[in-house]
């Protein structure tokens, strides 16, 4: 979801390991075009993980509340 609450893209995965995510973020930067200034996620190490390799300069913040909005949503 973007600043507006417009969904940018969902994706269903059948697992949540490091691997899947490095996946969804290579996609979601493709389709974007550039990388988020910032990134918010549940606390699945492995999106941090992922983060680490596919997007070193964005800051990621894993918190339970900032995350709602995208929860939400589904």
């Amino acid at each position: 979801m973007d600043q507006h609450g417009a969904v940018l893209d969902i994706s269903v995965q059948s697992r949540r390991n490091a691997t899947a995510a490095k996946r969804l973020l290579r996609k979601l930067l493709k389709k974007q075009g550039m990388a988020p200034r910032v990134m918010i996620t549940d606390k699945l190490a492995s999106y941090g993980a992922a983060k680490r390799e596919v997007m070193p300069g964005v800051e990621h913040r894993q918190h339970k509340v900032l995350n709602n909005r995208a929860e939400n949503n589904h």
